[in-house]
């Protein structure tokens, strides 16, 4: 009953979004991502709390990709084959660099300010886009970019600058790091499939992580490990909705839908 229940809400929906534009569809599976984000990152702050960071980061991914696998042994091995290995190789590189940054600073940084720093994204972003692929440039959303950036600078310049700023600096220093991954997936949605994308991510981010790991692994508790296995799914399922956003409109058209996060991150605070 559950299995036709659910088939049916996913063929209402599929019909219904058939009917919305490419950019409306981009940007409702942007919003969804960012939704997700906001929960994903409050949980894996909780996390390296406890644990190293770097552990953290490996786990995080280890487990978004066993989410995966029953999917990768349900389609079979060729299903999920990269046209674009080496693509595939250079995306994880570079995210895990900026993950590096980013989980080294978050134990450090209130949740609000990690969503004003990753205000910065868009930014970058933006220019990535129009100077390397070449994507046109409005001007609307050059001053929302911009509005955006000026308010994080307004509200994180004296942080960044007084103690304890080395933090929020390192975090500030992931969001070009990041911009320059999502470029790259921007490339790979013209030959991957949504799903390779996101699988291939997982293998290279936790083949890239392990190292680190080892190097300072503390052993979990059950309930870490419960609280990875629940990242994983989060995680697996926000980079979905971000490469399916990718995939209908111009990466520079999404970047507005970026300042949601700061209504997703403060929905908790109004909650409790």
């Amino acid at each position: 009953m559950p299995t036709k229940v659910a088939s049916r809400a996913r063929q209402w929906l599929q019909a219904h979004a058939a009917g919305l534009s490419p950019a409306v569809r981009a940007l409702l599976w942007a919003a969804g991502s960012g939704a997700i984000f906001c929960v994903l990152n409050a949980l894996m702050r909780a996390m390296a709390q406890d644990l190293n960071p770097l552990q953290v980061q490996f786990l995080r991914y280890l487990f978004g990709l066993a989410v995966m696998l029953p999917l990768l042994l349900r389609a079979g091995l060729p299903a999920y084959r990269p046209r674009n290995p080496a693509g595939q190789f250079w995306r994880g590189a570079v995210h895990t660099a900026g993950l590096v940054l980013w989980f080294l600073a978050l134990p450090h940084i209130p949740l609000a300010d990690t969503t004003a720093i990753g205000f910065t994204g868009p930014l970058f972003i933006m220019v990535g886009a129009w100077w390397f692929l070449r994507e046109p440039m409005h001007w609307e959303r050059w001053l929302a970019t911009a509005v955006g950036f000026f308010g994080m600078l307004i509200v994180m310049g004296p942080k960044l600058s007084g103690q304890g700023g080395g933090h929020h600096l390192l975090m500030l220093a992931s969001a070009p790091v990041f911009a320059a991954s999502f470029l790259i997936t921007k490339v790979l949605t013209r030959t991957e499939g949504t799903g390779v994308i996101v699988f291939w991510q997982a293998l290279t981010v936790t083949v890239f992580s392990l190292p680190m790991a080892l190097w300072v692994w503390q052993a979990p508790s059950a309930a870490q490990w419960l609280g990875f296995a629940v990242c994983g799914a989060l995680g697996s399922s926000a980079h979905y909705c971000l490469t399916r956003s990718l995939r209908f409109a111009d990466i520079s058209s999404t970047q507005s839908v970026k300042f949601l996060d700061l209504l997703w991150a403060a929905a908790p605070s109004s909650a409790c």
